[in-house]
């Protein structure tokens, strides 16, 4: 296989389309030992699942590793623009709180070493599950907006790494209620009143963190996700698409006993129908409305992207009630959460770390941050995507609507990516669920034979 393009080959083709092609050479070879035994079909078919998952991670480690070092160049005379929020490099304070910003999404990845997933013998998602990471780091991104106060960022006493785009203690410590001798004696550690204050943030970060692990009790985890999407005709090595995942989070979130005041409306047919989300958010008085994230499958193109809609997306991302986008590039998924000029900005899911123990105490969070903002550009963005907005309460709603109408309805080249009805529809969600899963597995086969196709979702262009 050639490894320049093993990743989209991963990607592209479940783990049981493709387990019995390239990696069979190598399989043979390092089970020779084995050969002299005799062992089950099932056993076989198992050893060689878990040998190949091995393969992928690793090559994904390394692969994806080695460029998530590469820092990305950004134009210091052009504006940056991240979710609502815009940051002119050229001034220090804004490219700090623009270092800030960014390591403190959550960013989740490939794993390897967690408990098998439902119904397989898979212990990491390492070459199919990218869109599922994707989903989540959108997911995490609403969920911090809704628990925790307006502008805040993960705090840099909790890291302390030197790089050029890491963020920095200063220089003398003081200003981060460290004591000289902090290392070697917990017990001199000084805590200042903005230390003091920033326990039940850091309490709740790591709660949100723990409900995206690993393990099949998380509620947003890999496992309950891959669990929910079997009703929709998917499984663990299954490829899945932005529309899917839109709908497997907010099955998660209607499931989860952690968010009774949150809901996720999921637009359907590039429609959102007002009266439906009114009817999932209002409650009696003197109850107040629930929070509410919809999501919006759209897809921008045929096989590529439309130019058209580009001046859309930056004015969707320049809204602050935008928490990003599940998209990518053809057969590779990435959250999008800005831009600058002609560039997209995003974190990349595909580097594959071990698990992380949540239930220690004090578990580490560095690998749930990512210090490396990324960018491509627009023209090469796949235009299968779903796109994600949350609401506090009626009010920030109403904004909302009146903002994100006016953002998609200033294209005059191209159809509204999206549109805003007043009417209800009547409850179909699933029958479209069904309805779109038969196309994904018709346009999924014709695609096993035709390596040129780069749509990323599956769903028809209306």
């Amino acid at each position: 296989m050639d490894p320049t393009t093993s990743s989209a080959y991963v990607y592209s083709r479940s783990a049981a389309v493709d387990q019995l092609e390239d990696w069979d050479l190598l399989l043979s070879v390092s089970a020779g030992s084995l050969s002299q035994e005799v062992c089950s079909e099932d056993q076989g078919a198992e050893e060689k699942s878990k040998f190949k998952s091995r393969l992928v991670s690793a090559w994904n480690s390394v692969k994806y590793g080695w460029s998530l070092k590469q820092k990305s160049k950004f134009n210091k005379s052009s504006p940056l623009t991240m979710l609502g929020k815009t940051y002119n490099l050229k001034d220090g304070g804004d490219k700090e709180r623009f270092r800030h910003s960014f390591a403190s999404f959550l960013w989740l990845t490939y794993r390897r070493g967690f408990p098998q997933l439902p119904g397989s013998s898979l212990t990491t998602d390492s070459g199919w599950g990218c869109v599922l990471r994707t989903g989540q780091m959108l997911l995490a991104q609403g969920l911090l907006i809704h628990l925790m106060p307006a502008d805040w960022t993960w705090s840099v006493r909790y890291r302390a790494i030197k790089d050029d785009l890491d963020l920095l203690y200063p220089a003398d410590g003081a200003a981060c209620g460290w004591t000289a001798e902090e290392g070697g004696n917990k017990r001199g550690r000084k805590l200042s009143v903005g230390s003091l204050l920033d326990r039940p943030m850091e309490a709740t970060h790591r709660r949100v963190v723990a409900w995206f692990a690993d393990h099949p009790t998380a509620p947003f985890g890999i496992h309950k996700l891959v669990e929910l999407g079997r009703s929709s005709g998917k499984k663990a090595g299954d490829w899945y698409g932005p529309s899917i995942v839109a709908h497997i989070l907010k099955k998660a979130v209607t499931a989860s006993v952690d968010l009774p005041n949150l809901v996720v409306y999921v637009a359907q047919d590039c429609t959102i129908y007002l009266q439906d989300v009114r009817g999932l958010c209002e409650r009696p008085l003197p109850q107040s409305w629930k929070s509410v994230i919809i999501l919006v499958p759209v897809r921008l193109g045929g096989q590529e992207l439309n130019p058209s809609y580009i001046a859309c997306v930056k004015k969707l991302l320049m809204l602050q009630c935008c928490i990003g986008i599940i998209g990518g590039k053809p057969k590779h998924s990435l959250f999008f959460v800005g831009f600058q000029d002609d560039h997209l900005l995003y974190l990349d899911p595909h580097y594959c770390q071990p698990t992380v123990n949540i239930k220690k105490d004090n578990f580490p969070l560095e690998s749930f941050h990512c210090k490396y903002p990324r960018k491509m550009t627009f023209s090469r963005m796949d235009p299968s995507c779903t796109i994600g907005f949350y609401a506090k309460g009626q009010n920030e709603f109403e904004l909302m609507c009146a903002a994100v109408n006016e953002a998609v309805s200033t294209s005059a080249e191209a159809y509204p990516m999206f549109i805003f009805s007043e009417e209800k529809r009547w409850d179909v969600e699933e029958e479209s669920i069904l309805l779109t899963n038969s196309i994904t597995y018709i346009q999924r086969n014709n695609e096993l034979n035709n390596e040129d196709s780069n749509s990323m979702d599956e769903f028809v262009l209306i």
